[in-house]
């Protein structure tokens, strides 16, 4: 613990020599850093999902790094400090887990995150769904506004429903193509059938959002062997039919 502490305080005194000496970070805000932030949590998923553990670490020590920047930039302004940050967690993790710090008995992870929800509402939110951040990507708001709905009882109790629901929207979708051409219908049908895929996910405890990544890093991966192919023959990718490059595509998924 000793050897943690003294590594903590040692990143909280850089943190006050940059703040002072250096004319970046002194120039810094909450403002300026938030889009480096968002930028460096997704480097830290593209590692998690390329399971680089030395990446894993790199990132990990980004993000706490704006962390400690956050908190030190509101201590200049006597909003709070790091230590308030520490402690406010603390707080929260314990009132949160009273199956651990209390006398609550759970069976199982999903009652643990059914108290976590009540707990919340108790606590003053005013709705299950208000701590779902406004500029989340739409797949991840999805998928957390069905999993905070689900904590209540909101939700399908046997995945052949869910089956149903998204056989039910296909058709929706389908139907509102063909029989209206109406642009509008058919996206509000498409974001339905959408929803109802995610909802399917979370019932096969599948991350839609993970999938459809490594989805498009195998796309990517496929495409590249096309354009590399098309070289090899001294040629481009736009100079090849669509036959040629649905033949590159098969080698590339045999490969």
């Amino acid at each position: 613990m000793q050897e943690k502490l003294k590594a903590f305080e040692r990143l909280l005194g850089i943190m006050d020599d940059l703040r002072e000496k250096c004319p970046w970070d002194k120039k810094q805000t909450m403002e300026s850093l938030r889009h480096l932030t968002i930028e460096e949590t997704y480097e830290l998923t593209d590692a998690i999902l390329a399971g680089n553990m030395d990446e894993i670490k790199k990132e990990l020590g980004d993000v706490l790094l704006h962390i400690v920047f956050y908190a030190k930039i509101a201590s200049e302004t006597n909003d709070f400090t790091i230590t308030e940050v520490l402690n406010s967690l603390s707080d929260k993790l314990i009132s949160r887990h009273p199956h651990i710090y209390g006398d609550v008995q759970v069976k199982d992870d999903e009652e643990v995150k059914q108290n976590w929800e009540k707990l919340k509402l108790k606590e003053g939110n005013k709705s299950v769904l208000g701590g779902v951040p406004q500029s989340l990507p739409s797949v991840i708001k999805a998928l957390r506004i069905q999993d905070k709905a689900a904590q209540v009882g909101f939700d399908w109790p046997q995945i052949k429903q869910v089956w149903d629901k998204v056989d039910e929207e296909m058709i929706e979708l389908k139907q509102e193509t063909i029989k209206e051409n109406n642009q509008t219908k058919t996206e509000a049908e498409f974001g339905d059938l959408m929803f109802a895929m995610i909802n399917l996910a979370r019932h096969l405890n599948i991350n839609p959002d993970d999938a459809l990544e490594k989805t498009n890093l195998k796309f990517i991966k496929r495409f590249q062997y096309i354009e590399e192919s098309a070289k090899q023959q001294g040629k481009k990718v736009t100079d090849l039919s669509l036959n040629q490059m649905e033949e590159y595509w098969q080698e590339a998924k045999k490969r």
